[in-house]
């Protein structure tokens, strides 16, 4: 199946489950509040409906357009701008007519939810599947390290110990840390054997991004095969596991990421490739593919597991979601650049996230991130997002006294103007870097 396809359905699924449990949240305290629901969707229905059948006093479907979900809650100003119900007198059943405190519970219903299911999954996860990491001892050769951070005092070989004097743990995680996270100072053993504490300067991420460095720290790689992919150009051209890679087109090859850098500057063309095997060197010529690659893997560094009892899963999985969503948050900083707004993506960028083939256990990692995204972007205070009605309800908590319908019914539209100018502005990136490849 096409990797493409794979990733689509992935998504499809995932939004699906994180949609209908987050209006569940919603739908719920309405419920106890006595509050009626008129609609209960799985995405939305405009002018139709793949399918609908109403139990009680709720219609629950799905509709055809899959850009969210919803509930239609009687009484209620919403996306479904319905004037005509607002116009008579409340009724007891009403949103409107329930007390601010029950408003506000049912409004942060689905954000409360997509935040206890991120840990939720996390917490799994971490039980069923533990927490993988790159020990410092199994990188020997240390990191390859970018000229921008030489400057600093790093150097090619150095292995990181410390970060802000604790010591770290996952050397995958450096650059993570770097652009995200209050990096104050890295201690680190060089190639020659010495130990320094290097100071980092605060804006290092913003460094980084506007130097378009966002990996300064490489993982050291020798350039040995491991995997040679049967019927890429590798294979047909000659290259079996184990062989060593000496140069690419008469330059020569110490480090896989180097070996990456010449292949992948050579699109649909041929390069010559120099190996050694068996104490015998030889030379072939390799066709690249569009993407620039040929099918080989190296032998990578070992992949360390932590397991974790159930009782520990808990704790590690609710610290696992604070500094997913911390690191969420902390790269709005850059979005709101210039270079940053050409970053954002919609749907094919979610998309993305998932791997090309099935694994369970990557997908409900990257659906229980998707989950925390979206109980952050929900409770923005932008009308026509549920931050937007918590933002006027606390007004109204605070004030003593409600905006009018009048106003509601314009920040609402105003906000549907916003989010789809931001959906469309999203998805054009997406579409943008497909046709441009940027």
């Amino acid at each position: 199946m096409s990797p493409i396809i794979v990733k689509a359905l992935q998504l499809l699924l995932s939004l699906s489950i994180l949609i209908v449990l987050h209006e569940l949240g919603h739908f719920i305290p309405a419920k106890l509040f006595k509050t009626r629901v008129e609609k209960f969707y799985l995405f939305f229905d405009v002018k139709y409906s793949l399918f609908k059948k109403k139990i009680g006093e709720t219609v629950y479907g799905i509709g055809w357009l899959p850009l969210g979900g919803y509930v239609k809650i009687s009484g209620m100003i919403d996306e479904s701008m319905d004037k005509e119900q607002m116009a008579g007198p409340p009724q007891p059943w009403e949103f409107r007519s329930k007390p601010a405190w029950q408003r506000l519970i049912i409004m942060l219903g689905g954000v409360t939810v997509n935040i206890i299911l991120g840990f939720l999954i996390y917490m799994i996860i971490i039980f069923t599947w533990g927490i993988t990491y790159v020990s410092i001892e199994d990188i020997p050769d240390g990191y390859e390290v970018a000229e921008i951070f030489e400057k600093y005092g790093f150097q090619d070989g150095d292995r990181i110990l410390k970060v802000n004097g604790e010591d770290f743990k996952d050397a995958s995680d450096i650059n993570m840390y770097l652009f995200l996270r209050d990096v104050q100072n890295i201690t680190v053993l060089s190639a020659d054997g010495n130990t320094k504490t290097i100071d980092i300067p605060e804006d290092i991420g913003t460094t980084m991004f506007e130097e378009g460095v966002m990996e300064p720290f490489g993982i050291r790689i020798k350039p040995v095969l491991d995997t040679v992919v049967a019927d890429r150009p590798a294979y047909a051209a000659g290259l079996r596991n184990g062989d060593e890679i000496l140069s690419v087109n008469g330059k020569k090859i110490d480090w896989w990421h180097e070996f990456k850098k010449e292949v992948n500057s050579e699109k649909e063309k041929d390069v010559a490739i120099t190996y050694l095997r068996n104490g015998t060197e030889n030379t072939i010529t390799v066709k690249t593919d569009e993407e620039g690659t040929v099918g080989v893997l190296p032998v990578f560094y070992k992949i360390n597991r932590d397991e974790y009892s159930f009782g520990e899963s808990i704790s590690k999985g609710f610290d696992y979601s604070y500094w997913k969503l911390h690191d969420y948050v902390a790269q709005f900083k850059y979005v709101f650049t210039k270079k940053g707004a050409t970053q954002i993506g919609g749907f094919a960028a979610i998309g993305n996230l998932f791997p090309p083939v099935w694994d369970w256990a990557a997908f409900w990692s990257t659906t229980a991130f998707i989950s925390i995204i979206l109980a952050f972007m929900n409770i923005l205070p932008i009308p026509a997002l549920d931050g937007g009605h918590v933002m006027f309800l606390l007004y109204e908590i605070i004030a003593g006294r409600k905006p009018n319908d009048k106003f509601m019914e314009y920040a609402q539209l105003v906000g549907f103007v916003i989010l789809i100018a931001l959906l469309l502005f999203a998805n054009g990136n997406d579409i943008y870097r497909a046709i441009f490849g940027k």
